[in-house]
């Protein structure tokens, strides 16, 4: 049986509005018994938050539907029994993290540091306090929530995570740890998440997060024409296997395409 894996902002919404057609396309999912898992890179609420959400929009989804990327980070750094952080995230953000030990102080001794999607929140004072406990901190890792470049919301293309991180990188030396798309890590979580299947579909948005990701994890990569999609994704050495108007395509496309 083959699987699915779905992007979330611009896929099946844009910021506060449905893409047409999205509802009936994750019924259509249940109907047929087509395993699928949520995958977002959104740092800014949590997993209940995204349930809520989606369900705003005639969508029925639980919480173990979704892999994100505060839940990976989660998993690794109990793993690695790095139990003292410092968070650098949305506040709702911060109850994936109840499990640890939480410090505020730049002068803390700490074993990881974690960094989010904070938005307008990023001043000049907050990342020099991240980039200091880092340097305090040679012990710590730097554990990024994704290194999504920008995003599409309402007011136009705004910057996520990423050039925050990799502007700590460039100030360290130090490489992040990335728990978020497009780490190919996260892939496959989300691949072991699903289980077993002989065939396992990406559909997203964004050309090189989701399509060129997926990809290199062995995933067949489908790119849909909504949220930040450009006609210039398709000029690019990134190649999806499949291009849709939008996920409402989707059901169509799989007749056609999958056995």
């Amino acid at each position: 049986m083959p699987a699915i894996l779905c992007d979330l902002d611009g896929v099946l919404y844009q910021g506060d509005s449905a893409i047409r057609g999205a509802a009936e396309v994750v019924d259509w999912l249940s109907e047929k018994q087509i395993p699928h898992l949520f995958l977002t890179n959104t740092t800014s609420r949590p997993r209940s938050a995204l349930v809520a959400k989606l369900a705003r929009f005639g969508i029925d989804t639980q919480e173990n539907n979704f892999l994100t990327p505060p839940l990976a980070a989660s998993q690794l750094l109990l793993a690695q029994n790095r139990r003292r952080l410092a968070l650098f995230v949305p506040t709702a953000t911060c109850d994936e993290f109840s499990a640890f030990d939480i410090s505020e102080h730049d002068s803390a001794e700490i074993d990881a540091v974690v960094v989010g999607d904070l938005a307008e929140q990023w001043n000049f004072t907050r990342l020099n306090s991240c980039f200091n406990l880092l340097m305090q901190n040679p012990q710590a890792i730097l554990v990024a929530l994704g290194m999504t470049r920008y995003w599409r919301s309402s007011a136009g293309l705004q910057l996520d995570a990423g050039p925050f991180v990799k502007a700590l990188e460039y100030a360290t030396g130090r490489a992040a740890v990335v728990t978020g798309k497009p780490a190919a890590g996260f892939y496959q979580a989300a691949i072991d998440r699903l289980g077993q299947h002989d065939h396992i579909y990406m559909i997203g948005d964004d050309i090189h997060g989701d399509i060129k990701a997926a990809q290199a994890v062995g995933l067949t990569a489908l790119l849909v024409r909504t949220g930040k999609f450009t006609n210039a994704d398709l000029q690019l050495d990134v190649v999806p296997d499949a291009v849709l108007t939008s996920i409402a395509d989707l059901p169509s496309w799989w007749r056609a395409h999958t056995n």
